[in-house]
């Protein structure tokens, strides 16, 4: 892995979890855990989507959105085990 996709992993992972934590009503983490949230979200996306038929096409704006829904759905499911 080069270091500029490294870079951008980590720069679509924070805007991920960032966004997913302004959608979630406050459910941020700071710089660090929005990072982790948006790139396990991403992942998530990843499995989840493709096996249901959803598809986004490539560019920088549709992975950040693809990754943002992947960390909305994880921010939620965290609050799910928070509750139980």
């Amino acid at each position: 892995m080069e270091f500029s996709s490294l870079l951008a992993m980590l720069f679509i992972g924070a805007l991920a979890g960032w966004f997913s934590g302004k959608i979630m009503e406050g459910r941020g983490f700071g710089l660090i855990g929005n990072i982790i949230v948006g790139i396990v979200g991403a992942f998530l996306a990843g499995t989840i989507f493709p096996a249901l038929g959803f598809a986004v096409g490539g560019g920088v704006i549709s992975s950040i959105l693809f990754a943002t829904l992947g960390a909305i759905i994880l921010l939620f499911l965290i609050g799910l085990v928070k509750r139980g």
